[in-house]
């Protein structure tokens, strides 16, 4: 076997192996809870029946579009990171034949947390059941940004195994959004996204790195970058990977014990270059599908869309950050 085919053999066995890692079982879902003073002063504007009779709308949208092959619908319905997505996944698919089964978002749900704020933009996060086939919870984060407009899926995470998530007061009472700089807590949702992506970026070389609790994205990251460079070295390769938080890109809803779920955009690029002579390759069978029949060169150009969910405790809890969920999409693919 030659030394190109083994770079690519195993940087695609660690592409697929990310996919299961994000695809684990159902974790500890958020409880229900009744809610006091301010909290409970604020009825939200909208009721389950409506979060309900929406949410079927955009999932009736995103299989027209996935049934049909074809993303040009999708930005009646999905926004922000999750339109990306999901624009690759169907891009892939026209490729393959078929959707991931990583992309099935469940039609039933666990729970809904509604918003109490009476303004826009407004979010809602949902978090769906398993799917069929016992892939994790998706939770799901829908936006309306004025009140003309239609509600739409923005992001979606799929559930780490194990993931515990703080409780929501029931949809009739309803939880406040926060907001990108909520005080209180160990770090503001802004500070927590950037110091993950430094994290990502960095390994347990990051200055951040004590704050987060271990997770699943990062552990896979870790070894699929330790195991590729294995590769590289043999072939005088190099590898790089770079985060980047998109401006932007961030949704906080408060708990009832005083956290913030965050779900956060954010962006990276994977640049691989094969040793002298040699050609770099796609790594997984999604990169293959976007990068089509374009010619390989020696250095090889991966984006991805990550779309990260943080749980930042509150402050003085002697709780780290918690990554509970992620999805991570090539979304362009170039040699250069």
């Amino acid at each position: 076997m030659t030394a190109r085919r083994i770079t690519k053999l195993a940087a695609g066995a660690l592409a697929a192996a990310l996919c299961a890692g994000l695809a684990g079982c159902e974790g500890r879902l958020p409880a229900v809870t009744a809610a006091d003073g301010d909290q409970a002063a604020a009825a939200p504007d909208l009721t389950a029946a409506q979060e309900r009779k929406l949410r079927g709308q955009i999932l009736d949208v995103i299989k027209q579009a996935d049934d049909a092959k074809d993303a040009s619908g999708l930005a009646a319905r999905l926004t922000g990171p999750s339109l990306a997505v999901r624009t690759s996944q169907i891009a892939v698919a026209q490729k393959t034949g078929q959707m991931d089964n990583k992309a099935t978002i469940p039609d039933k749900i666990a729970q809904t947390v509604i918003p109490t704020d009476s303004g826009w933009p407004r979010t809602v996060f949902t978090i769906t059941t398993t799917t069929d086939d016992q892939q994790s919870n998706r939770l799901l984060v829908l936006t309306q940004d004025s009140a003309r407009e239609n509600y739409k899926l923005w992001g979606l995470a799929r559930l780490f195994q194990g993931a515990q998530l703080p409780n929501f007061a029931v949809p009739s009472i309803g939880s406040p959004m926060g907001t990108p700089k909520d005080a209180g807590l160990v770090a503001t949702p802004e500070q927590a996204v950037e110091r993950y992506a430094d994290v990502l970026a960095k390994g347990d070389q990051s200055e951040f790195a004590a704050d987060f609790a271990d997770d699943d994205l990062r552990r896979t990251l870790a070894e699929q970058s330790a195991k590729v460079q294995q590769a590289m070295e043999a072939n005088a390769g190099t590898q790089e990977q770079t985060f980047q938080v998109a401006p932007g890109q961030l949704k906080v809803m408060r708990s009832a014990d005083g956290s913030d779920l965050v779900v956060a955009e954010i962006d990276s690029v994977w640049t691989r270059a094969a040793g002298e002579g040699r050609e770099s390759l796609p790594a997984s069978d999604a990169e293959t599908a976007l990068f089509g029949g374009g010619q390989a060169t020696s250095t090889m150009k991966v984006t991805y869309v990550n779309i990260i969910a943080l749980v930042v405790p509150p402050k003085d809890s002697g709780l780290k950050i918690t990554a509970v969920g992620a999805e991570r999409q090539p979304v362009k693919v170039e040699a250069v």
